[in-house]
This record gives C-alpha cells, sequence and structure tokens, in this order.
C-alpha cells in the first residue's frame, strides 16, 4: 500500500479491487471458526430470562470451538461461510481495494498523504463497503448464531444462504437486509481506520528506517499490529452490531437501545465480550488478508507485465 519499488510497478485501481476481494475470501476461509467463536460468545447472555440464557453455555474461544464441535459437529464451525465469502468479494473489494484511489482523491493526486487524508480515504471507503456489502453481513451472523442440536431435532432458522435472504426480506422488510446499517457504518469507520492506517504508517515507518525489506516478514509485522490496534478499538461496536443485527423484530427499538440494554442487563464488560476470539481472529485475520493481498498484487502486476513482453 505504500512505498512500491521499482520492480513492482503500481497496481491499477482494478487490480487492487479483486486483489482484495480475493484475499478478503482467503482470509475468510482461515480464520472463519474463530469469528463464528465471536459470535456465540458476543451473543450469550442475551436472553438471561430463559434457562439457557442465565447460564454461561461457551467458555473462551477454544471452549467455544469445543463445545459447538462437540455439540453440532464440526460443520457448524463454518456456517454462513457462503455469506461470508459473499461479504467479503464485495466488502474487502470496496474498503481495502479503493482506499488508495480515496486517499489519492482527498490528497488530489499527491502520493504523499498526511494522516488527515489517510484517516477520510480509510472512513470513506468502510461506509461505502458497508452500504454495499450489509445484507450479506446480517445473513453471515444469523448463521453463525443460530444453533441446531442434532439430538433435540430443533428447526435451523434458516435452511440455506438463498431461504436468509428470502425470509429476512419477505418477515422483515428489504429494511431487515440492512439491519444494523448505522453501527455497522460506525465499526468499520472505526476499523478501517484503526486496520488500514495502523497497516499503512507501520509499513511505512518499517521501510523508512530500513527496519526490513518490503517483503512478508513486514507485511506479516505490520498486519499484526493493525490487527491488535483494531480490536481494543472496535470491539464494543463489534458487539452492538452483532447483538442488534441477531436480534428479533421488536426487540430492540434501535442500535441506541441494544447498548443501553446491553450496559443496565450486563455492565461494562458486556462490550468486550469475545475479546480473545475477537483480536485472534482480527490478528490472524489481518495477517493472512494483507500478506496475501500484497502477494496477489504483485503475481497480478508480474502477469500483466509478462504479457506485455510477449505481445511485443
Amino acid at each position: 500500500m505504500v512505498a512500491v519499488t521499482t520492480a513492482d510497478l503500481a497496481p491499477t485501481a482494478a487490480v487492487k479491487i479483486v486483489s482484495a476481494g480475493t484475499a478478503g475470501c482467503v482470509a475468510d476461509l482461515v480464520t472463519f471458526p474463530l469469528d463464528t467463536a465471536k459470535v456465540r460468545l458476543q451473543i450469550q447472555g442475551e436472553f438471561k430470562s430463559s434457562p439457557e440464557g442465565q447460564r454461561a453455555k461457551y467458555r473462551g474461544v477454544f471452549g467455544t470451538i469445543y463445545t459447538m464441535v462437540k455439540t453440532e459437529g464440526p460443520r457448524s464451525l463454518y456456517s454462513g461461510l457462503v455469506a461470508g465469502l459473499q461479504r467479503q468479494m464485495s466488502f474487502a473489494s470496496v474498503r481495502i481495494g479503493l482506499y488508495d484511489t480515496m486517499k489519492q482523491f482527498y490528497t488530489r493526486g499527491s502520493d504523499n498523504a498526511g494522516i488527515g487524508a489517510q484517516l477520510l480515504a480509510g472512513c470513506t471507503t468502510g461506509a461505502m463497503a458497508v452500504a454495499l456489502a450489509q445484507p450479506t453481513d446480517v445473513v453471515k451472523v444469523r448463521f453463525q448464531a443460530q444453533v441446531r442440536l442434532p439430538e433435540s431435532g430443533s428447526v435451523k432458522r434458516y435452511s440455506s444462504t438463498i431461504d436468509a435472504y428470502r425470509t429476512i426480506a419477505r418477515e422483515e422488510g428489504v429494511k431487515g437486509l440492512w439491519k444494523g446499517c448505522l453501527p455497522n457504518i460506525a465499526r468499520n469507520a472505526i476499523v478501517n481506520c484503526s486496520e488500514l492506517v495502523t497497516y499503512d504508517i507501520i509499513k511505512e515507518l518499517i521501510l523508512r528506517y530500513n527496519l526490513m525489506t518490503d517483503n512478508m516478514p513486514c507485511h506479516f509485522t505490520a498486519a499484526f499490529a493493525a490487527g491488535f490496534c483494531t480490536t481494543i478499538v472496535a470491539s464494543p461496536v463489534d458487539v452492538i452490531k452483532t447483538r442488534y443485527m441477531n436480534s428479533v423484530p421488536g426487540q430492540y427499538s434501535g442500535a441506541v437501545n441494544c447498548t443501553l440494554t446491553m450496559l443496565i442487563k450486563e455492565g461494562p464488560t458486556a462490550f468486550y465480550k469475545g475479546f480473545v476470539p475477537s483480536f485472534l481472529r482480527l490478528g490472524s485475520w489481518n495477517i493472512v488478508m494483507f500478506v496475501s493481498y500484497e502477494q496477489i498484487k504483485r503475481a497480478a502486476m508480474r502477469l500483466r507485465r509478462s504479457e506485455e513482453s510477449d505481445s511485443r
């Protein structure tokens, strides 16, 4: 994203968009069980009036994964994967793939973007991505949250990804597919700014002081730091987003009501429920995504140069 070497020509916006979407899908495939565990921990305690809600079913990220595999089978860890991949192809493509383009827009074509332009670019692409991909996020969260115990024969909330889109649109209206859009925009403004800007700044510093070359160890270090910073900043908004998107119609009157209900019934620590899986997921997701993104971009540009040399 920064400090492009002469050996690597600057990739076009189209290459960045496709590379970002593909890298997001690769990262989701690797880290999806952690994301599912995070969702289950975040919604735990939501229905404290019921006997199930009064006792903690899941304890810790690995305990959650173990419980899910034991009671629901290994496939439960990848419930909602199809919607997750659909989300990344539309979501990551915009928020990451267009980030450099938006930086140039705010600096009027200059390659030297300050922190202000970086933050504006992160907020803009984050909001654009949510507006486009929100229905896929709603469906993904609903699938990850639904519990099906084989021995009880309980019925799934949705039978397939397409069924989920249809059912939500039919029962909750088209608005239901954009449920939680505002808190998600707030979350992704925070996530994008902390994730992309932190990655940008740390990578730039590493290269400026010649601590590493512009290769995989540099990308790994910058991505890990970006994931840690993002988890600390974004966890409260992430929990609210998950609770609100997973709620049944009428449970909360809005995102603010959801926030107040959590604070009153469960206390401030509720906003950091699932923090460890969030960090494990965001840290590992960032590492896989950014490393994949940089390598896919370079591979695409090498292929393009090779095709250009062959045509001469």
